[in-house]
């Protein structure tokens, strides 16, 4: 079931790429981004975590939380990060369970074959702890700054 807004973000526990577990809990009283994404190194995923990881320093002067997560691993989170110079934290939900509250999981087909995959989505988390917005189906290009833009309209 798809979240909507004024809903309370599901809490969860997350390994990060950078070392650190990331719990939403620990993130209350600040904006949250949490940008679900469907696999590291691809090119799509790619230009997206770079857009997150340019724009880290404005977000962070608001202090806002930004986070990208997907499906795998922390060893590939790690190589993702170093090859392209990503700052933003990557969060490794290996088993799915955080990507199945956040109704991101869903079944996809390409080339004729289906699988279970995530769907770009992003959702900003306002201090209480409540999905303030839901971006569905997201186009990469110019979509980070659209939700620097968003927090910065709510933010102040």
């Amino acid at each position: 079931m798809a979240l909507t807004v004024g809903q309370p973000a599901p809490a969860f526990v997350l390994p990060a790429h950078t070392g650190e577990e990331v719990s939403l809990a620990a993130c209350r009283g600040r904006w949250v981004v949490l940008f679900f994404y469907p696999k590291d190194n691809t090119p799509g995923c790619t230009n997206e975590a770079v857009s997150f990881s340019q724009l880290l320093p404005e977000f962070a002067a608001l202090q806002v939380a930004v986070y990208g997560i997907s499906r795998d691993s922390l060893a590939s989170h790690q190589r993702f990060a170093a090859k392209h110079g990503l700052t933003v934290p990557l969060l490794a939900d290996t088993d799915g369970q955080v990507c199945r509250a956040y109704d991101v999981l869903h079944e996809k087909t390409m080339f004729g074959r289906t699988s279970l995959g995530i769907v770009r989505t992003t959702y900003l988390i306002n201090p209480a702890g409540e999905v303030a917005e839901v971006y569905p189906r997201v186009k990469v290009e110019g979509h980070a700054q659209a939700v620097l833009a968003a927090v910065r309209q709510r933010a102040v």
